[in-house]
């Protein structure tokens, strides 16, 4: 890869638009990926973002129905629950050496994008930023922070350290690890409880940590094993000390899709951390439990 890069977005919502306009901006070959409608928008208005982390400003992109010429990467910036339907417009052999780089929540969709495009060029991201899709072409970056965490088990590090590059570039913190499995579950364990018990009750995170104290501390641990279980890490008190840092009006992603009536990613959250807990055979009652009651708004 040259100090320039060529990136695609697929699904320029929330991340997706916040860092094709960052990455844009600081002088990267940007194509973000959609459909017509917010394409059409994307050409015309190119992507306006307000943050007070980044300021506000308008980055010019490309944008196109499908990727129609090789890039360097490709981040793949949709819900789980659009994904098979997305990844139709990254063929595989138009994108060919370029990276895939999933910016997803939970531990399953490496090994899905493997068995789609060259395995040795996958690249997992982890981000840690709270960021909104407005409406076409317009994002909210609500968050004092913007932070990635880079992966990919056999892809070619000065590869990943050319990426990582222009991410930190272009604006976020952003770090390579080593472990793909520690990246992944260390997301997996802040994120499942949360969304779960966020989702399940209809409750911000300060009535959840306070109302629901008990049921929390249980789901933490037993997410926590599973992780231990899966290669990854297990620090209950830290998740716990995590929660109770943030603010209370604080809401999950999966309780926002619910209370707006979109679909849930419950299977890629809930119903991947108990199919780990059943292949190692660990006990996880709770989680089985509350999965079930949420079942109803997926």
């Amino acid at each position: 890869m040259a100090n320039e890069l060529s990136v695609a977005v697929l699904g320029p919502g929330g991340v997706g638009g916040l860092l094709a306009a960052l990455l844009s901006r600081t002088g990267h070959r940007v194509i973000c990926l959609s459909g017509e409608k917010t394409a059409e928008a994307l050409r015309t208005d190119g992507i306006r973002v307000r943050s007070a982390r980044f300021g506000d400003f308008t980055a010019r992109v490309e944008a196109d129905t499908e990727l129609r010429e090789p890039v360097d990467a490709c981040l793949v910036t949709v819900k789980h629950t659009a994904l098979d339907a997305a990844l139709a417009r990254v063929p595989a052999p138009v994108l060919s050496d370029g990276l895939v780089v999933p910016f997803l929540n939970g531990v399953e969709h490496p090994a899905a994008l493997r068995a789609r495009y060259r395995p040795d060029r996958v690249a997992p991201a982890v981000i840690r930023v709270e960021s909104t899709r407005v409406a076409p072409g317009v994002v909210e970056h609500g968050s004092p922070f913007a932070e990635i965490d880079l992966t990919g088990t056999d892809v070619p590090r000065p590869r990943l350290d050319a990426l990582a590059d222009a991410f930190a570039g272009a604006g976020p913190a952003t770090r390579v690890l080593e472990d793909e499995t520690a990246a992944l579950w260390a997301k997996m364990s802040f994120l499942a409880p949360f969304a779960l018990l966020t989702t399940r009750y209809g409750l911000p995170l300060g009535d959840v940590r306070t109302r629901h104290r008990d049921e929390l501390t249980a789901l933490v641990e037993e997410t926590a094993a599973i992780s231990r279980a899966c290669g990854g890490p297990a620090d209950p008190a830290q998740a716990l000390a995590r929660y109770d840092a943030f603010p209370p009006s604080t809401k999950s992603s999966m309780q926002r899709d619910a209370e707006a009536g979109r679909p849930l990613e419950l299977d890629a959250i809930g119903g991947a951390l108990l199919r780990a807990a059943e292949r190692h055979g660990i006990p996880a009652p709770v989680a089985a439990r509350v999965v079930d009651e949420v079942h109803p708004f997926a």
